[in-house]
């Protein structure tokens, strides 16, 4: 909280008058990187000294390098970053995002969850805090799977229970297909064995290309329309996510997505056909539990009908929510965490949303002036 301002966004149009004498922030294009700052750094503050940013070199083997010129093939170091949250000695969960997100954006439920368990948030290569692959050609699923390996490896661990959402969930799929030994239980937040075709190119053509955010509010606007479906997600939680799912510039005078671009061509070139991963749900055997944005044209509800089908898989559905439910929601985290703990439901059900809360930067105009006193009555 901004000391003297009272209201939770701390977030006051410009000109306002304030009884503490407070500094106002501006409003839309007016407001200053330095105020965005400001407003970013205390919705980080909840989860400071909670957690441990670390690394880890990620090797890329030689098996997975066949589009490379044969002189230049070699295992090859990419250091990898993840936050890690509770006791190292309790039960182990990984959380994982997708295409575009970042650890970060895990912190609500990391924060949760690292009361019962061993929690670490991977930062994929190419996202976030980790390097980059040597080519665009080594962003793949294989990649990826290969990844979560090495980083049970290096945590010294040969099982977690693992929470996918969408590119998380099909690299967890293909890992309990590949490892049952190593996937104790599995989350897949809106993703399941398919994902059409035209859903997943529509998506390769909103992130697949570089965005260069002048202003703050050019990055509220881009982030806010993205995060439409997301559901019950607060203004707080979507201002922590633009700042760490982004960086500061100097070249371009405005922060950049914390990606590298060539992860998001990758991805834009697979996405031409649908996302098939029956043989390796067919394979699954553990305790799954799926959750379905009800909004969502990701995970089609014909989907979920099938993979419910499948023995000890749990269906939780969220209204008015499309594809990814965010997480960060304190019911969505309940039932979670409960399902985790082996004490969630036997049957499938529908989680209740909180109220939805105001937007004011993200998309929404800032509350008009409260209009002026009426005139004095003749004569008063």
């Amino acid at each position: 909280m901004i000391s003297g301002i009272d209201d939770p966004l701390a977030v006051i149009p410009s000109g306002s008058g304030s009884d503490t004498g407070s500094s106002l922030m501006s409003w839309g294009d007016a407001m200053t990187w330095e105020e965005y700052e400001l407003l970013a750094l205390r919705t980080a503050a909840p989860f400071e000294g909670k957690f441990d940013l670390c690394y880890f070199n990620y090797i890329h083997p030689k098996r997975l390098q066949g589009h490379w010129p044969a002189h230049q093939v070699k295992d090859t170091p990419i250091r990898v970053a993840y936050t890690d949250w509770g006791d190292p000695d309790g039960p182990l969960v990984i959380c994982v995002g997708g295409i575009a997100n970042t650890a970060r954006r895990m912190d609500y439920l990391a924060l949760d969850l690292s009361r019962h368990f061993h929690v670490v948030c991977l930062d994929w290569v190419g996202r976030g805090m980790s390097g980059w692959m040597p080519t665009q050609g080594d962003y793949t699923l294989e990649t990826n799977v290969e990844s979560m390996i090495q980083l049970l490896d290096h945590l010294d661990c040969s099982r977690a229970s693992i929470i996918g959402s969408s590119l998380g969930g099909s690299v967890a799929m293909a890992l309990a297909a590949r490892h049952p030994e190593m996937v104790e239980r599995l989350v897949l937040n809106d993703i399941g064995f398919h994902m059409p075709a035209e859903r997943r190119r529509r998506r390769a053509e909103a992130v697949a290309r570089h965005y260069a955010f002048k202003r703050p509010a050019d990055l509220y606007r881009r982030l806010g329309a993205s995060a439409k479906n997301e559901g019950p997600v607060t203004e707080d939680e979507l201002l922590h996510n633009t700042y760490f799912q982004t960086q500061w510039s100097d070249g371009h005078g405005g922060r950049i997505y914390r990606h590298d671009p060539r992860a998001l061509q990758a991805y834009a070139e697979d996405a031409q056909v649908s996302l098939d991963q029956r043989e390796d749900w067919d394979k699954l055997s553990l305790p799954i539990l799926v959750l379905r944005g009800m909004v969502s044209d990701a995970l089609l509800p014909e989907t979920v009908e099938e993979m419910i089908t499948k023995p000890d898989v749990t269906a939780v559905f969220v209204p008015n929510t499309g594809h990814t439910p965010s997480l960060s929601d304190a019911n969505q985290i309940h039932f979670l965490r409960e399902w985790l703990l082996g004490r969630g439901p036997d049957a499938h059900f529908t989680c209740l949303n909180p109220p939805s809360t105001p937007r004011h930067l993200f998309g929404a105009a800032p509350p008009p002036p409260p209009p002026p006193p009426p005139p004095p009555a003749p004569g008063a």
